[in-house]
């Protein structure tokens, strides 16, 4: 089981026999389409390429056309790598479901997390601030950054002010609560990276 795509919908909750409430994350995962198979002989690695069947894509370039034509599949709009050991037995054209997931399995998910653009240090990093009377000139800064004489420079990996967030985010060993293979959907228990509709990528924990 290498692993699935998918897209996040949103979050809810659903309460468990004993009447706790549960809060999870449903994500629609699949149906997936092997588009390539990489070998350690052809490639240098062991992979298997899927793609997340769609419906209405369009403006597919020639070079994709002819990889999606090599390997006898529709156009997909999305294209991910899943590592795999040497005797998986995965071809071009197989299809991969939801159904490969258990209840109560562990998965990491990797998603693109919410862009909040140019943050200060109090939401990017949770600084406390200065003090907010008496003629306070750094509410929000902040502080000192370094020393005047030696080293006489700002240290790399200095918490400052910057991007926030749009990075490549993985939840790890997050618990399978429910699996709707009618529907293809996953409920995981807490919070998933990223936007409503934004792709994840769901692969066995390592955890376990």
């Amino acid at each position: 089981m290498a692993g699935i795509l998918g897209r996040k919908i949103g979050m809810t909750q659903i309460f468990e026999d004993d009447g706790r409430a549960v809060p999870v994350t449903l994500v629609h995962a699949g149906p997936c389409v092997v588009v390539q198979r990489k070998t350690d002989e052809t490639d240098g690695y062991e992979a298997v390429q899927l793609g997340l069947v769609e419906a209405n894509v369009k403006n597919v370039n020639q070079p994709r056309l002819g990889h999606f034509g090599k390997a006898g599949v529709q156009p997909v709009r999305r294209l991910v790598e899943f590592a795999v050991t040497a005797d998986d037995e995965s071809k071009p054209g197989d299809e991969v479901k939801v159904s490969q997931f258990e209840e109560s399995d562990h998965v990491d998910v990797t998603a693109t997390s919410k862009g909040k653009g140019f943050q200060g240090v109090m939401k990017r990093h949770g600084f406390g601030g200065g003090r907010a009377t008496h003629g306070s000139m750094f509410h929000r800064s902040p502080g000192s950054i370094g020393q005047a004489s030696d080293p006489s420079r700002v240290y790399p990996g200095t918490r400052l002010p910057g991007q926030m967030g749009n990075k490549r985010i993985t939840a790890k060993n997050l618990k399978i609560v429910k699996v709707d293979e009618e529907r293809d959907l996953l409920y995981l228990r807490g919070a998933v990276p990223g936007p409503k509709g934004g792709y994840v990528a769901i692969r066995p924990s390592k955890r376990g």
